[in-house]
């Protein structure tokens, strides 16, 4: 009969129930009402990181300011790997959206050319990048600074899915059809490191059928420095390959990318086929479902700690913010005690920026704060840095306090050692107490602050 002929042609559809289940799609309980708990994080960055912030201009340094926005988004995951390795294809087939009018255009030339954000919604909708980024409520504002030729290829999605009301899902562009940046006529790189900085979960897609491990990769995985907990592997299409053939792949993709990923734990390797149609038969489709279930768990794990991970990430930030803070007030006091009445304040600054070493700087900063060499931020940086910022144009540390608001330095260290860790501990955290361990970032002692007159 003709119908049969037609089902030939038709690829059949895998069960979805393993998806609903596992990413509890179908439960009706309230999420968890964490609005109280992020009222207190802004408060707590608003009044103790945020004066320090500003007043040190880091936002010079590492081009990052959180907006509020930031601080109340739901948790990101990033989509990244070569151009067609199934990326578009494996968000159509997470949130359902094959064969219908919301689908992301997938197939083999590269399709997707801009980043792309897919977000709850009440409605499916299309919004703009300039309207995106021209609302401070969203977490995305701060991409206006990479200019329109950038927003022009930014891109939002609203679709009213259960999965999109705990996370927002971003797909970008392929990385191997960037050999040229300026064809883009935006900072690829840039772009890319800013969604890198605040990505929840980053998977790293590979096509097994052209595993080409080049420079382009190289350059992601740099980007990708000291976020490798966050990283997952995913060696899609794996059904499109023999046994051993994938087995041999596996290998070679880890070979490959060893020397660029040096961590102890190697990033978790997920292998499927993320996509909603049929495993090819004798294919070891058990071990693909299996695969594909960890998968989703581990999007859940990150969706239940979404809190702990937010707090986690505003209080990196703020010993990031005490460093730089640290750091300026102690080349100001350098230049302060070697500047006599008859020197040249631009010569004796350029000495103690070209070699800050000759002054202790960092080592200073080191020896008496209890900083890990590992946040140190690099001497290069403030050369720059101040020379868009003259050192005259900073208070000292020890300047920074009013009789009201108590001293900046001192509220930063308040937040860092008290509040933000029993923020932590006031959302249940007794059952993750490695978070926040003191012996990586010294948050058992106080420092002392040298220019405090006793």
């Amino acid at each position: 009969p003709p119908e049969e002929v037609e089902d030939a042609s038709e690829p059949t559809k895998r069960d979805r129930s393993h998806l609903e289940s596992t990413l509890k799609l179908n439960e009706d309980k309230p999420a968890d009402d964490f609005s109280g708990v992020l009222q207190r994080l802004r408060k707590i960055y608003h009044s103790s990181i945020k004066p320090l912030e500003q007043s040190y201009r880091y936002n010079e340094l590492r081009q990052h300011e959180i907006t509020d926005g930031e601080i109340t988004s739901k948790p990101m995951v990033l989509f990244l790997g070569p151009w067609s390795v199934g990326k578009s294809s494996m968000i159509n087939y997470l949130l359902g959206l094959d064969d219908t009018p919301y689908q992301l255009y997938t197939g083999a030339e590269p399709t997707t050319s801009e980043f792309t954000v897919i977000m709850h919604g009440p409605k499916l909708k299309t919004i703009e990048g300039i309207v995106m980024a021209a609302d401070s409520a969203r977490s995305f504002s701060p991409l206006e600074k990479f200019g329109q030729n950038f927003l022009e290829k930014l891109i939002g999605i609203e679709v009213p899915h259960k999965l999109l009301e705990r996370v927002t899902f971003v797909d970008t562009p392929g990385i191997i059809e960037n050999r040229k940046q300026q064809e883009r006529g935006y900072p690829f790189n840039d772009v890319c490191q800013w969604f890198i900085d605040r990505a929840d979960l980053i998977f790293v897609v590979f096509d097994p059928t052209k595993l080409d491990v080049g420079l382009e990769l190289e350059m992601l995985f740099r980007q990708l420095k000291g976020r490798e907990s966050q990283i997952r592997i995913i060696l899609n299409k794996a059904d499109s390959l023999a046994t051993q053939e994938l087995m041999r792949v596996y290998g070679a993709l880890f070979w490959s990318l060893a020397p660029l990923i040096n961590v102890t734990e190697p990033p978790r390797v997920y292998v499927s086929s993320f996509w909603p149609h049929e495993y090819h038969p004798d294919t070891h489709k058990d071990l693909f479902l299996k695969e594909e279930i960890s998968l989703l768990e581990d999007l859940n794990q990150v969706i239940e700690n979404r809190m702990e991970n937010k707090i986690a990430f505003i209080r990196q930030h703020a010993i990031r913010v005490r460093i730089h803070a640290l750091l300026v007030d102690r080349y100001l006091q350098t230049y302060k005690d070697k500047m006599t009445f008859f020197s040249d304040g631009e010569l004796v600054f350029r000495d103690i920026v070209e070699d800050p070493d000759k002054f202790f700087i960092f080592k200073s900063i080191l020896a008496k704060t209890n900083v890990s060499k590992f946040d140190l931020p690099n001497r290069e940086a403030y050369k720059d840095f101040f020379g868009i910022n003259p050192i005259t144009s900073f208070k000292l540390l020890s300047q920074q306090c009013s009789y009201m608001g108590g001293c900046f330095l001192e509220k930063i260290e308040k937040a860092i050692t008290r509040e933000l860790p029993d923020l932590l501990g006031s959302i249940g955290l007794g059952k993750k107490p490695n978070v926040l361990s003191c012996d990586i970032t010294g948050c058992g002692e106080t420092p002392k602050n040298r220019y405090k007159k006793p």
